[in-house]
């Protein structure tokens, strides 16, 4: 294991529980947490050449509070026999401050309504039997809330990544890597659509666990959709339904030239938000 590595987890982690901390003692703003499924038969894994059909079924939560917003999202994703007929759960945390809210200074410029610090952690963990991943990597770095209707997060952020797939041994850490991330959620006027999703610049991180070469990786994820709840008499945006494509390249880092390593998904998704 790299030195000083372990030490920097540890740190992380106990500065994301205690911005955790922080917010449970004002009250929220605003909160959101939602239900939801969607389906694709297109999806790729890393040496496997063959379209893999998933259903996902997913628990969104999405806040904001006096110093900032916090979003969590856990999906379990269930394949088909393409994919050992595999579960996976994949979590993701993010915690973002508002510096101009802590500070109490107007931090607004150009096109950016506010300056934050994003702080968070990926786990995930998958029983297939050709790797079985086992992913745990914090996440931390300065983010622009952009001025736009809804909102526009720009994220430069250190990643501290680590697996423990099939036929290692020990925890292996990657190296320490850059990411530039996106997330969005646009309202399309007043018409009940709205485009909202994320794309991730991932670099390089060194070798695998394996010994072999990483390569950057793209992930585009976005979705269009629309607030069928309302015209049903549900309320706005309780019901909500639409399509969504993914395209990830180089995925989690495996070469082009990799089966699988490229992924183009088309999938539609339904959600309740409660």
């Amino acid at each position: 294991m790299k030195k000083g590595i372990k030490g920097k987890y540890w740190m992380m982690a106990a500065v994301v529980a205690s911005s955790a901390i922080s917010m449970s003692a004002h009250a929220l703003d605003w909160s959101d947490t939602s239900i939801g499924y969607r389906y694709g038969t297109k999806f790729a894994e890393p040496f496997n050449s063959k379209d893999i059909s998933k259903n996902i079924v997913n628990l969104q939560h999405s806040d904001g509070y006096k110093y900032g917003t916090n979003f969590l999202n856990i999906d379990m994703l269930l394949s088909d026999n393409k994919n050992d007929n595999a579960t996976e759960f994949y979590v993701v945390y993010r915690n973002t401050l508002d510096i101009g809210k802590i500070s109490g200074k107007d931090l607004s410029f150009g096109p950016a309504r506010g300056v934050g610090l994003t702080l968070g952690f990926d786990w995930n963990t998958k029983n297939d039997n050709s790797y079985a991943s086992k992913k745990r990597m914090w996440v931390v770095g300065p983010t622009l809330m952009m001025d736009v209707p809804g909102f526009l997060n720009i994220s430069i952020l250190a990643l501290f990544e680590s697996n423990k797939p099939i036929g290692v041994t020990s925890r292996y850490e990657y190296d320490t890597h850059p990411m530039l991330n996106l997330a969005w959620g646009i309202p399309l006027g007043s018409s009940g659509w709205a485009f909202e999703g994320y794309t991730n610049y991932i670099a390089a991180k060194g070798k695998n666990e394996f010994g072999g070469p990483t390569a950057p990786e793209l992930n585009f994820d976005g979705q269009v959709m629309y607030d069928l709840g309302t015209s049903m008499g549900m309320g706005k945006n309780k019901l909500r339904v639409g399509l969504e494509y993914q395209y990830w390249r180089n995925k989690f880092g495996n070469p082009h030239n990799v089966p699988g390593s490229l992924a183009k998904t088309p999938m539609v998704r339904a959600e309740y938000h409660f």
